[in-house]
């Protein structure tokens, strides 16, 4: 699903992935831990193909065997909009739409036409037990309810690699639960692949492989 190869990435003199190695596999769930500063997020950001790879000597990013350094900027967002969602600790809801309409924005980039996206949308809220938040604002939305909604977006066009940073980190313990749990639900029904960054203990512990990042590079 993933293979990457000798990762680096410099913000000005600031080193921060130092030749990272990743090959995950269709269907994990992987976590990402580390301490602040550690290179957790920009690793994710590249890998989600939101920040650009430094193109060094051996460097390589395939994602289903597609080599991302070598797409243009417009062709990589069409890859990201089919084959990526992500999930936010900060939800990134807009605050002036529904639920349903906030779920629905990935499937219009996508070309879906309004009436199959709103279905699809409404389906993916049935199933994340939101079917009667439908035209729910954000602020009229629990924080776990917010969450559960941003799930569904990163899921509305069905992407085979789901990132999420940090996605409880704003959830009361009960709502994080809940959400770790729907995690698994969500891969042994859709066949997703999660790679998650957290400080959370127990949702790391949970995944089937645990990474640990220590300045810029994955501990062996």
């Amino acid at each position: 699903m993933i293979k990457a190869k000798n990762i680096h990435k410099h913000y000005g003199d600031l080193h921060v992935l130092k030749g990272v190695d990743l090959d995950i596999k269709k269907g994990e769930i992987v976590s990402i831990v580390g301490t602040s500063g550690a290179g957790k997020t920009t690793l994710l950001q590249i890998l989600g193909t939101l920040d650009q790879i430094e193109k060094n000597d051996n460097t390589q990013l395939l994602i289903n065997d597609v080599s991302i350094p070598e797409m243009s900027d417009k062709d990589m967002a069409k890859f990201r909009n089919r084959n990526i969602g992500f999930i936010f600790q900060f939800h990134q809801l807009l605050p002036e739409f529904t639920a349903v309409e906030n779920v629905c924005i990935p499937a219009f980039i996508f070309g879906k036409s309004k009436s199959e996206a709103e279905i699809r949308a409404k389906e993916l809220l049935d199933f994340l037990g939101l079917s009667n938040r439908y035209n729910h604002k954000p602020n009229e939305l629990s924080g776990g309810e917010q969450q559960r909604v941003a799930v569904a977006r990163a899921l509305i066009n069905n992407p085979a690699l789901i990132f999420a940073d940090e996605p409880s980190g704003n959830l009361d313990t009960e709502s994080a639960g809940h959400l770790h749990n729907l995690f698994f639900k969500l891969r042994d029904q859709f066949g997703q692949t999660f790679i998650i960054v957290t400080h959370n203990e127990e949702l790391a512990e949970m995944a089937d492989r645990k990474l640990t990042m220590v300045d810029g590079k994955i501990l062996i």
